[in-house]
């Protein structure tokens, strides 16, 4: 998990799931996918348990799986992703057309969606998708977006081929962190592999 807005979230799940939780923080903009992906490795190398999940809002579920891809480890157990762009961005594509937006866009993102997105989940990897469907976002303002969308992320966005649920609830894109609901049905999945 990614930042101060998360430790919320991050808490509830701790208490849904009963496992310990740790938020990772990462730079967007400044960094490219790989050193970001190395670093989440690293993290989870440290993490004292034989299986550690995942759970990304926006950017960080695309930097979960693409770190998969990149450093694997069999230690990464379930990944719940969070209004994540997994096959594309058409606001961060609308928005790299200027330089002030493609600064905005950073380079994880560019990185991890733009320029070499995701092409599928493995088989073997249970991965639950979240996404939002209340357009309220800079996505929206840009006019990118096909409906439904969260505001920043089009639903079709998060349909990688090869995750193993997808589920879309009435809320927008930073609604994903603060949502009960949301957070119940991510550690149902984090606990029995499926959406209640």
């Amino acid at each position: 998990m990614h930042g101060l807005p998360l430790s919320l979230l991050c808490n509830r799940l701790a208490q849904r799931c009963e496992y310990p939780a740790k938020t990772f923080s990462y730079r967007t903009v400044t960094r490219a996918l790989p050193e970001n992906a190395r670093r989440l490795r690293r993290c989870i190398d440290e993490i004292d348990a034989d299986s550690v999940h995942l759970v990304g809002h926006s950017l960080g579920g695309v930097l979960a799986l693409q770190m998969l891809n990149l450093f694997p480890t069999d230690r990464v157990g379930r990944i719940v992703c969070l209004g994540s762009p997994l096959v594309d961005s058409s606001a961060a594509r609308r928005l790299s057309r200027w330089r002030l937006g493609r600064k905005i866009v950073g380079r994880t993102l560019r990185n991890g969606v733009l320029e070499q997105p995701l092409i599928s989940v493995d088989g073997n990897r249970e991965v639950g998708v979240v996404a939002g469907s209340v357009g309220l976002g800079i996505g929206a303002v840009v006019g990118a977006l096909e409906s439904p969308h969260d505001g920043v992320v089009s639903v079709h966005e998060t349909q990688l081929p090869g995750i193993t649920a997808h589920l879309v609830l009435p809320v927008n894109h930073i609604g994903l962190i603060f949502s009960g609901k949301v957070a119940d049905q991510a550690a149902h999945f984090l606990r029995f592999g499926e959406f209640g």
